[in-house]
């Protein structure tokens, strides 16, 4: 009979602990992605930046092929532009190549042509392909045909598509004005985000740190807005002194 109570104050002891634990630490608690996908700008690739030691690797402009620092060689990727929604398969060439952290990755001209990219505003989303998905096993065994296909395309030859004066001013008007904001991670509690603010005050200049409700459950962490594309890259290289795993880039939220 002693045994047994003495086993149930054990287990009560054991669950009252096991609350108190998720109740201190939950300010730590935040969402993080399972699959891999950044929002940001891309760095067009052109040898002028290697000269300037802008980045320490050539690429292949008539390639579908990136410089990454966070994916794995020989993994592919789905890029898209989120203005017209054109998206293509690239390759991840290396990740080992040294480029502005600003930049999520480094892309050809002829990627950024397919995706009819801005070349002052090459804004993007970015997404690690499964290495299961049948459509990557699909075209891995054609990417070698596009690549010879692409080594016979002239680098003059790449321009950036223009559908016609009228419709290209039309567009224009409609989306190019600059405003983004810089997503620093989502979380389960409010004073998660808060604590996160805090500290981005505390460690940095940064005080522009606001937390935005998407649910009863996701607060999101944002700086911002920025509607300069220097202020924007400056107060997001000053927030990567505190390693942040996945910082990205959001357009008019």
């Amino acid at each position: 009979m002693n045994f047994k109570k003495l086993v149930l104050i054990i287990s009560l002891f054991f669950l009252s602990a096991c609350n108190q634990f998720d109740k201190n630490t939950k300010s730590l608690v935040y969402i993080s992605d399972q699959k891999y996908s950044n929002t940001g700008f891309a760095l067009i690739y052109d040898d002028e930046l290697k000269k300037e030691k802008k980045i320490s690797k050539k690429i292949d402009n008539r390639s579908l092929l990136i410089f990454h620092n966070k994916i794995k060689k020989n993994s592919f990727v789905k890029i898209t532009n989120p203005f017209n929604n054109k998206s293509v398969i690239a390759e991840v060439i290396s990740n080992n190549v040294n480029f502005s952290n600003f930049y999520n990755s480094v892309i050809t001209k002829r990627i950024a042509e397919e995706l009819s990219l801005d070349p002052k505003e090459p804004y993007i989303d970015l997404v690690l392909i499964s290495k299961n998905s049948t459509f990557v096993a699909k075209k891995a065994k054609t990417f070698d045909e596009e690549k010879k296909v692409a080594e016979k395309v002239p680098v003059d030859g790449i321009t950036i598509d223009n559908l016609g004066k009228e419709k290209e001013k039309e567009k224009e008007t409609k989306k190019n004005f600059f405003l983004y904001s810089i997503k620093i991670a989502d979380f389960y509690y409010i004073d998660s985000a808060e604590n996160m603010v805090s500290r981005i005050k505390d460690e940095t200049n940064i005080k522009k740190a606001v937390i935005k409700k998407l649910s009863k459950t996701k607060y999101r962490v944002l700086l911002g807005p920025f509607n300069d594309i220097k202020k924007l890259e400056k107060s997001f290289n000053e927030i990567k002194i505190l390693n942040f795993e996945n910082i990205e880039i959001l357009k008019d939220v």
